[in-house]
């Protein structure tokens, strides 16, 4: 068969894959499986846009079960907007060398059926759980190569493919798309990159022994397409694309170009960033027309400052970097933590927290936590079985850090305080605390000393008590951290040792009057207007309401409930209110009801509110519990 015509028929099977996993997604999203009158892509309701900084997390090989289940339990709850996953395409196993972190960064072929986090349902299910708890899923692409040198002989891969280094003949695994030879750069170089300085070395010889894919031939763009734009398809939000540099930034927008306009559940195009290390030979700047760019000028700078104690330092990181809205902003990554290990969870937890939650305070770029596992080589796997695949995820044990739930309810300033100026209130005169003010939306202070920081400032945050999201998480008005009163325009903190305090608008204490804002004393209210906004999955035809211990609830009786409303453009949140009377303690939970009256409660320990909030109104929210 000419070499053209292979090109082309592949490419449209390739292409046909994608299409096949779309149908298959909407087939899924009929009748009986998912929300009433909710098209395959309906919007879900967002914590918080891509595009404006919502925080991420990158859960570092955790399996994809556990990643869904801690998308419902922490990270929905606690304000991330996204959640990084590894690579999800097939990948080599490498038993001789102890099955390291980064087999799963030497792609085999694009199919999902079998890595070590999990299957292709188990991945699909992870998709559509975390979409329900409010958090997207950003997967980490690999599309610069396929398999390295050192990996020849130890097939097949983790879902049976058989291959060598530069032949790959099953990629979707119906038999019709593959890449041989002449699909990779070994014409043009076929050797490790050896002149660093040289952008066409860079981007066109072998990272690492790495089988450097040809990315400007059109077949090999329409694969990598038809790949990215299959998990699109499957409701992924967005990518990290692995090795951005070593591809010419017109071969990727080529290739990201490609992709689907909107995502399935989302209503919103995906979201892209790229890994580029800059240098003398290749900047930032000729990729930030294609997506985000992960600025590691950043992160050497956050490391120094908090490693060294300075944060008056930290103050002007960022500065003559890449544009806020440009850049995605870290404190380490997976490789840094190895390569360039300046503050990590092993060098000094205690400051690489605070860095961490400084981050998600400092309103520069879209910031990304980073949460992994305990190693002692560079080179070691997650916690494992036998046969290499990854262990589920317990944050009580040592050998997953987990160092995300450390942050708390952090995330949640972040998503407050979006698009609010910076303003430092303390004098500068203590190398180790800082404080700042984000407009008159949040303010947080941060003491990297070895003694608690008591101190005063003024502040533009309305007066009320507030929740310490620094310390505690904050749900249904409940805060089990610490709280913090602002009055009269002023507030005193006493930050924790090597620790940090955070207050803004979205966590005042449910049931505390001195969070009024100025329109209506809740005390002097005939009435508190009680909003109630849960996100709940619904089946085709089901209503959802609102059953509680006080009778404009219906005393427990789903026959009085108050009923709820969503519609496509809010879906799955579900909206209501009522009038309570003020100062009223009652329980609640919410209840779905099927069109034969059929009633479903959610589960766990009855939900517990005060009627009393700022301007006569108070807000329930929460997540289904299933």
């Amino acid at each position: 068969m000419p070499l053209t015509l292979r090109r082309t028929l592949a490419a449209a099977a390739a292409l046909l894959i994608g299409g096949a996993l779309m149908a298959a997604f909407v087939l899924r999203s009929e009748p009986g499986g998912a929300p009433a009158a909710t098209p395959a892509a309906a919007t879900a309701a967002s914590a918080a846009a891509p595009d404006d900084g919502g925080p991420v997390v990158h859960l570092f090989q955790w399996r994809w079960e556990s990643v869904a289940q801690e998308c419902e339990d922490f990270l929905g709850p606690n304000g991330y907007a996204a959640v990084q996953v590894s690579p999800p395409q097939e990948h080599v196993v490498l038993e001789g060398e102890g099955y390291p972190w980064w087999q799963d960064y030497q792609p085999v072929s694009y199919r999902l059926d079998q890595t070590r986090r999990g299957t292709a349902a188990d991945f699909q299910d992870m998709v559509d759980r975390c979409r329900g708890a409010g958090v997207r899923i950003y997967v980490d692409a690999v599309v610069n190569h396929m398999t390295g040198t050192g990996s020849v002989g130890s097939g097949p891969g983790s879902a049976g493919t058989e291959y060598e280094k530069y032949a790959y003949p099953d990629l979707f695994g119906d038999g019709a798309s593959g890449y041989s030879e002449q699909d990779f750069n070994t014409a043009e170089c076929g050797r490790d990159i050896e002149d660093w300085n040289d952008p066409w070395e860079v981007r066109t010889c072998e990272l690492l022994g790495l089988s450097d894919l040809a990315t400007g031939d059109a077949y090999v763009r329409e694969t990598l397409t038809a790949y990215l734009s299959s998990l699109v398809e499957m409701g992924v939000a967005g990518f990290r694309i692995d090795a951005a540099k070593h591809m010419p930034p017109e071969d990727l927008q080529a290739v990201v170009g490609g992709l689907p306009g909107t995502v399935p559940g989302w209503d919103e195009p995906p979201y892209v960033f790229q890994e580029v290390i800059a240098d003398s030979a290749i900047g930032e700047d000729e990729y930030t027309g294609i997506g985000d760019v992960t600025e590691f000028d950043y992160q050497r700078g956050i490391g120094h400052a908090f490693a060294d104690g300075d944060l008056q330092a930290a103050k002007g990181v960022g500065d003559g970097a890449l544009e806020s809205d440009s850049a995605v902003a870290f404190v380490v990554n997976h490789d840094t933590q190895r390569n360039e290990p300046t503050l990590t969870h092993r060098t000094d937890r205690d400051r690489y927290d605070l860095a961490q939650a400084f981050l998600l305070a400092h309103g520069y770029g879209t910031p990304k936590v980073m949460s992994s596992y305990d190693y002692t080589a560079n080179d070691q796997g997650p916690p494992m079985s036998g046969d290499g695949t990854t262990a589920a995820t317990d944050c009580s044990q040592e050998a997953w850090v987990c160092e995300h739930r450390a942050l708390n309810a952090m995330p949640t300033f972040a998503n407050a305080t979006a698009g609010e100026a910076v303003s430092w209130l303390d004098d500068g005169s203590q190398r180790g605390r800082a404080a700042l003010e984000r407009g008159s939306a949040g303010f947080a202070a941060f003491n990297a000393t070895g003694e608690e920081w008591a101190a005063g400032f003024s502040t533009s945050l309305p007066d009320g008590t507030y929740c310490d999201v620094a310390s505690g998480t904050f749900a249904d008005g409940a805060c089990d951290g610490a709280t913090v009163q602002v009055e009269g325009g002023s507030v005193d903190v006493a930050v924790p040792a090597e620790g940090a305090v955070a207050l803004h608008v979205g966590a005042m204490v449910e049931g505390d009057g001195s969070g009024d804002d100025g329109s209506g004393d809740p005390g002097e209210c005939s009435t508190v207007e009680a909003a109630f906004a849960p996100r709940v999955e619904t089946d085709y035809g089901q209503t959802v309401y609102v059953a509680g211990s006080i009778d404009e609830l219906g005393g427990w009786d789903p026959d009085g409930a108050l009923e709820l409303a969503t519609g496509e453009s809010v879906y799955p949140v579900w909206q209501g209110t009522v009038g309570l009377p003020p100062g009223a303690e009652f329980e609640f939970k919410y209840i779905k009801k099927d069109p034969d009256g059929t009633v479903t409660w959610e589960s766990g320990e009855n939900r517990r509110g005060t009627a009393s909030g700022g301007g006569c109104s108070t807000e329930f929210t929460g997540d289904w519990r299933g």
